[in-house]
Parts: structure tokens; C-alpha cells; sequence
């Protein structure tokens, strides 16, 4: 597949889903060494170019330092059941450090054989950073953050479920940010259309662009 004239990384999907989906059904090292040429020249120098020109990109945007990362194929098998070595997806992620803040949002990108994903927000609040974010979403920054999140989601981009099933004390359970508050994390997350597919590059930029005010929303939250 050619590359498109506006976006040089357009055979990276197709490649790495084309690719992964032979791994799906041939999990061995074997299989991968035999193919690893390929891996090399279709998924990872491609992906690493992507990393970077993106990473370049956002700091240019916003002025912040941008650290990018291409997440290794192999897995992590010694406290797993499955003892395939070879995960089959590629991950991409970029943390975007607020100094005032404090804090490092992070940007991701994923590929795997039956789609692909784009999101971004902080994966795990440290436990200073959950007091910060309870405190907040209980004031001013709750109304904000719940109609931010109603927001995003009429532009595709959704919510994991909370990870506390019940409001933390000491905020009442009929507290109307509830689902906020019961959060350790917030991440929002977005399946590429086929179109979006095809410009792999401009659709990081723009979820990194539609993801900007939620970004400002958690560095605010998080400050100290």
C-alpha cells in the first residue's frame, strides 16, 4: 500500500495488522525470529519514526517536554498461565510533562488485528494525586470535569469504568460527581475510523488536540 502524500506513516497499520495476525496464529519465537526482518522494517522502524515526528510535533504545540515510547513485543511471561512471548498488538505512548502541574499526562496509540485505538489522560493517580483529584472534583472542578467528560464522549471518546465501586468516604453516595470521585484514573479512548486509519500521524495530533482540555482539566485538578 502506498504511502499517503499527507501522511508518510500510512502502511503502518495495515503492515502491523497484517503482520500481527500471522503472530496471532504463530506464537513462538521460532516464528517470530524467521520473521523478524520484517517486524523490524514494517512495524518497529516505522513505529520509532512515528514516536519521534509525534513527540517533536506536541512539544512544538504546547512548549511541554515530550518523552515517547515504543512498547517492547515481547511479553512478560513469568507469573503468567499464557506462555505465548509475543504480545499482539504495538503500543505507542507519550507523556506530556506539565512542570507547574506536576504531573505527565500521557497521549496513546494502539494497533492490534481487530482495530485501533487512540486516547490519552492519566493511568493511575499516586495516592497524594487521588486526594487531590477527590478534593477538586467535590469544588469547582467537578462540574467541569463531568460536563468535559460528556463532551468528549459526543466526540468519541470514552471513559473506563471507575475503578471503585462505591463513593469513598467521606463523600455521600447520592454526591453528584460520584462516578468522578470514584476514580483512580482518567483516560479517555477513541477506535479509529477506516478514514482515520489512513493518516495514522494526523490522527495522534488530533487526539491529542481534542484531548487538550482534559489534559488542562487534570493538571489544574492535580496541582499541589
Amino acid at each position: 500500500m502506498p504511502a499517503s502524500k499527507s501522511d508518510p506513516f500510512a502502511p503502518l497499520i495495515p503492515d502491523t495488522r497484517a503482520f500481527l495476525a500471522e503472530l496471532t496464529e504463530n506464537n513462538t519465537r521460532d516464528w517470530f525470529n524467521a520473521h523478524k526482518s520484517r517486524y523490524e522494517a514494517q512495524l518497529r522502524t516505522p513505529a520509532l519514526r512515528l514516536v519521534d515526528e509525534v513527540a517533536q510535533a506536541i512539544s512544538r504545540r504546547t512548549g511541554a517536554k515530550v518523552t515517547g515510547k515504543l512498547f517492547r513485543p515481547q511479553r512478560d511471561i513469568r507469573f503468567s498461565k499464557d506462555k505465548t512471548p509475543y504480545k499482539t498488538h504495538l503500543h505507542m505512548l507519550w507523556s506530556i510533562e506539565d512542570a507547574e502541574a506536576d504531573t505527565s499526562c500521557a497521549l496513546f496509540f494502539g494497533i492490534d488485528p481487530a482495530r485501533c485505538t487512540t486516547g490519552g489522560g492519566i493511568m493511575g493517580f499516586s495516592p497524594a494525586q487521588v486526594t487531590r483529584w477527590r478534593a477538586a472534583v467535590d469544588g469547582a472542578t467537578g462540574d467541569e470535569a463531568a460536563a468535559l467528560v460528556d463532551i468528549l464522549a459526543l466526540k468519541g471518546f470514552a471513559t473506563r469504568p471507575a475503578e471503585l465501586k462505591r463513593t469513598p468516604a467521606p463523600y455521600g453516595k447520592a454526591h453528584p460527581h460520584g462516578d468522578l470521585l470514584r476514580r483512580k484514573s482518567l483516560t479517555f479512548w477513541h477506535d479509529l475510523s477506516r478514514a482515520e486509519q489512513a493518516a495514522p500521524m494526523a490522527a495522534v495530533m488530533s487526539t491529542q488536540l481534542t484531548l487538550a482540555p482534559a489534559f488542562a482539566l487534570l493538571g489544574d485538578a492535580l496541582r499541589g
